[in-house]
């Protein structure tokens, strides 16, 4: 049999959290399942000065099969990474595209003062 083969141009997307694996993957799924949507998910930890945190990073790939643009899919690790900063009872997350990291802080210290 002769594979069928698509490809579509690459836009992977990182969000990077803090917090328990489980509870991560459970939140993952469960936004998954609601918007038809598919994301890798890997326990990591992360050091730093005086101290280190369990967390979780989350990917997302431009999918040939269905194929989407880079708002759509940015869209998409936005939405997901305040559902897990909820979640996980954070107070920041980090998004990586191919062009920039954006942070993301809901800590009081962090408030911009307008």
């Amino acid at each position: 049999m002769k594979p069928r083969i698509e490809t579509t141009s690459s836009y992977p997307v990182s969000i990077f959290i803090a917090g328990n694996y489980t509870h991560a993957s459970m939140c993952a799924r469960t936004y998954c399942d609601t918007v038809g949507h598919c994301v890798t998910i890997t326990p990591t930890k992360y050091l730093y000065t005086g101290g280190e945190e369990d967390g979780v990073i989350i990917g997302f790939i431009n999918y040939p099969r269905f194929p989407s643009d880079k708002e759509k899919i940015m869209q998409h690790a936005v939405s997901l990474a305040n559902r897990l900063c909820d979640v996980l009872k954070q107070q920041s997350f980090s998004i990586q595209t191919p062009e920039k990291t954006v942070w993301y802080s809901y800590r009081d210290e962090d408030a911009i003062n307008e």
